[in-house]
């Protein structure tokens, strides 16, 4: 009789305490628990947990029979393939070396002129325009020095002195000039390469006051202008 006593006096503690753990667990699960709620009561073999009237699997203790599991967290996706690098773009093709620039030709020389002056009286008689014999064999001299250059020009100028009027002087002194080109050309000189000018008594180089003066005066000048072959 006592122990029935003691059987019922554990069933009535159990069923108070039941009402107690249902209200201090309802904020959260709907499995008994002990008081404190540390503990989540199980049947004698510890796989199932007790429910009370409210449970539901939305209610039921983690872990306990019959608890909704919480979907496994999806696997995080793979990181995506590193993007292959992209192949290296070729080299440029070299530029074609520029064809060395051509050496610049050689600057031509510059002509240069060699100006001779003769005694008029000595190429000619007076007032008169007729080469002596020793007029020529200057100009010969004169045509053998010419050998060798590239001849740009010959200019031959006759001047007088201011003997007579200036008209007579003036033409006497073309035709000396025409006198030695026409010579010249005679000796192989290219016509077209001697330029002849007659100044008369307009360009003295002494005094006409004396007789000295004069001679220096009467003069033909004979200047070649030309570049001489290395």
């Amino acid at each position: 009789m006592k122990k029935l006593n003691k059987v019922a006096m554990l069933f009535a503690a159990a069923a108070l305490a039941a009402p107690m753990s249902s209200a201090f667990a309802q904020a959260t699960v709907d499995n008994w628990r002990n008081a404190d709620g540390s503990l989540v009561w199980k049947n004698g073999t510890n796989e199932l947990c007790w429910r009370d009237a409210n449970w539901t699997p939305a209610t039921a203790a983690a872990n306990c029979d019959g608890a909704i599991k919480a979907a496994p967290a999806p696997a995080p996706a793979p990181a995506p393939a590193p993007a292959p690098a992209p192949a290296p773009a070729p080299a440029p093709a070299a530029a074609p070396a520029a064809p060395a620039a051509p050496a610049a030709p050689a600057a031509p020389a510059a002509p240069k002129s060699e100006k001779v002056t003769y005694a008029a009286d000595a190429f000619f008689d007076v007032n008169k325009a007729v080469l002596k014999p020793e007029a020529k064999a200057k100009l010969d001299d004169l045509v053998s020095k010419t050998q060798g250059v590239n001849l740009e020009v010959i200019i031959a100028v006759g001047h007088t002195d201011s003997d007579g009027s200036d008209a007579a002087n003036q033409k006497l002194s073309v035709k000396r000039s025409e006198s030695v080109k026409a010579y010249l050309v005679g000796k192989g000189v290219e016509k077209n390469r001697i330029y002849t000018e007659g100044k008369g008594e307009k360009q003295p180089v002494a005094d006409n006051k004396t007789k000295e003066g004069k001679a220096k005066n009467r003069r033909v000048e004979i200047e070649v202008v030309g570049t001489r072959n290395k």
